[in-house]
């Protein structure tokens, strides 16, 4: 019961390419046989929740260098139990921003990617199944330093100017080019 509701979030969902399909196939199989797939105890992976988080003028997205990665990754993090996974995403957005008005832009599903994450200390390599989401800073734009960044940076929806040539950070911002081309005048 507690797996359906993102089941139908992904059944919704479209993929964009042989990523994002193999992606949500993995998803779906991993939501039919594991019952503790929202818990970080599911040594195999378990589901995470992101945001392409951008400003309130819509000209922006954040990115934050993570730290225990070295990467300039989307905001996010582990579901902890949770399984509204919209619900993780806009808590992660919050308490890594430092920024408390933030709303949806959308209520489905905006990107999904399958990553292995690798061994950290004892923290065996293990999958994240993470789910993501459109989201909007709703006033004030101002960042605040988060203990699991190095760095959180505004950037402009360029990929010229993106600190990152990971795919799936390439692939949001596509979609969300497209999204503002189809959505603002």
């Amino acid at each position: 019961m507690h797996r359906n509701p993102l089941k139908a979030l992904l059944d919704k969902y479209n993929p964009t390419d042989i990523e994002e399909q193999f992606a949500k196939q993995r998803m779906l199989d991993f939501l039919d046989t594991c019952t503790d797939c929202f818990e970080r105890s599911c040594t195999l992976g378990h589901f995470t929740a992101s945001s392409w988080l951008v400003n309130s003028d819509l000209s922006k997205v954040l990115l934050m260098h993570h730290k225990k990665l070295n990467l300039w990754l989307q905001l996010g993090g582990h579901c902890d139990g949770d399984n509204n996974v919209m619900r993780v995403s806009l808590k992660e957005a919050r308490e890594e921003s430092g920024i408390n008005n933030i709303i949806p832009l959308k209520e489905d599903i905006f990107d999904i990617d399958m990553h292995l994450i690798p061994q950290i200390n004892q923290e065996s390599p293990h999958y994240h199944f993470d789910i993501r989401f459109l989201l909007k800073v709703d006033g004030n734009d101002d960042v605040l330093a988060n203990s699991e960044s190095n760095a959180l940076q505004w950037f402009a929806p360029e990929v010229e100017v993106l600190p990152t040539t990971h795919s799936s950070i390439i692939r949001m911002l596509n979609k969300w080019n497209m999204y503002k081309k189809k959505y603002t005048y």
